[in-house]
């Protein structure tokens, strides 16, 4: 796998650029189940965030939040010689796509739950949440390809964020636990995220759509009204039957949802 700017990516097809970001724990596997669908029509770069997946944690002293990740993310655009891609993100990806959009750094934005819209009331649930989840993975790590050889097994260790967690391959369960139980960038930016919120949607010139599983326990559905209050020309999509992690519970509809905006982003105006 390349590494460059201190970041690792895989990268397949042809045409226009399009980058995929995951969510905070997550690494660039998690668009496995969309990824060779997408590339079939877009230069697609999935990458693993700073301190995420197999890419090493930011120099000593770095600030921890979405300012200093999208900073090092243009920085790898930047030598990878691409300019202003698509970009789509889910969960802390998507506020990456939103803010990079805002930047007027991307041609389009699209965000699958994206996070910076939690409410007070919201707030305490998903931190809860999110360190249950660090915890538990590391829990569970040493025992991972044990623990999902089953479907059931899949389940339990998954359904917080994913809906039908049978559907995933174990290898991606394992993955994926792994990613969340070891990212050395995950407490720095649990300290940091909660305390901000997405902002400056008015500002964006791009297209942007946000769309939104109806049964994500993470970043409850009812937030999308307010990343559409602060993005007023925001598409929305309601993802059914789709968790946190809309990739692994329909694949196919993730890769319309996409298809779909990035078309739409394309048309003359």
């Amino acid at each position: 796998m390349p590494l460059l700017a201190g970041i690792n990516y895989e990268r397949r097809g042809s045409g226009e650029p399009l980058l995929l970001v995951h969510g905070i724990g997550s690494r660039w596997e998690v668009w496995t189940p969309v990824l060779d669908q997408l590339a079939a029509h877009y230069d697609v770069i999935a990458l693993d965030v700073p301190g995420f997946g197999a890419s090493p944690a930011p120099p000593k002293g770095t600030t921890p939040g979405i300012e200093s990740m999208c900073d090092m993310l243009e920085r790898f655009l930047a030598e990878l010689g691409v300019e202003r891609p698509h970009v789509a993100g889910n969960s802390m990806g998507g506020w990456i796509a939103l803010e990079l959009a805002r930047r007027g750094a991307v041609t389009s934005a699209i965000g699958l739950s994206p996070a910076g819209f939690l409410a007070p009331r919201d707030r305490a649930y998903t931190i809860a949440l999110l360190i249950h989840l660090r915890l538990s993975s590391q829990a569970a790590a040493p025992l991972a390809p044990q623990l999902f050889r089953s479907a059931l097994g899949r389940k339990l260790g998954w359904s917080v964020v994913v809906a039908h967690p049978e559907r995933m391959t174990p290898e991606d369960a394992v993955l994926g636990v792994k990613g969340m139980a070891e990212a050395p960038w995950f407490w720095p930016n649990m300290r940091a995220l909660p305390k901000s919120s997405f902002t400056g949607g008015s500002e964006i010139e791009v297209p942007v759509t946000i769309a939104w599983g109806i049964r994500d326990h993470l970043l409850l559905p009812r937030q999308a009204a307010t990343a559409l209050g602060e993005i007023p020309h925001a598409r929305f999509v309601s993802l059914p039957d789709c968790g946190h992690v809309p990739m692994y519970d329909d694949p196919r509809l993730v890769v319309d949802t996409v298809l779909s905006a990035l078309t739409r982003a394309q048309a003359p105006a």
